[in-house]
């Protein structure tokens, strides 16, 4: 067996350069200097620099992922010291996430690092035969159009 993931279990295939980018891009935080900023935290962080404090609803929104994955994303964030957690000021049964001031105070080097990833991933799109980020939003439309699940109940045979 070669090591790579099946090329058929298209979930592992994807888990597994999901881990490729993201384990390495958490690995240049920690020499960085980052050990608790993860990469996952990137989107949250450029919505609250863009758009100043949100609730978990909106952040879930702009990001196009469930409540609960930005939810979990915010806790994780809000133990590593990065947001806080407020009451909305215009509605008091909702909660607004804000950067903290060690996170503002690590974004020259979070976006540093932003900006290298740019340059790697231009460099990786450069040796595939399409961009990623495209194939993968083609990947997202199509299955807009048609669910996965309805693709394989009709070549579901019993």
């Amino acid at each position: 067996m070669s090591g790579h993931p099946d090329p058929v279990a298209v979930g592992t295939l994807l888990r597994h350069v999901l881990e490729l980018l993201d384990g390495d891009v958490a690995k240049v935080y920690e020499e960085q200097g980052l050990a608790e900023y993860r990469p996952r935290f990137s989107p949250v962080v450029r919505a609250l620099v863009a758009e100043g404090p949100l609730s978990v609803r909106d952040v879930a929104t702009r990001l196009g992922v469930t409540h609960s994955a930005a939810s979990q994303t915010a806790a994780q964030m809000a133990r590593a010291g990065l947001v806080t957690h407020t009451p909305d000021p215009r509605d008091a049964r909702r909660r607004l996430i804000d950067l903290t001031p060690k996170a503002r105070a690590l974004l020259p080097r979070i976006e540093a690092e932003w900006e290298a990833t740019r340059a790697a991933m231009a460099e990786l799109d450069a040796e595939l035969s399409m961009p990623l980020a495209a194939l993968l939003t083609e990947v997202t439309e199509a299955v807009g159009r048609r669910s996965f699940r309805e693709r394989v109940v009709g070549a579901y045979r019993l």
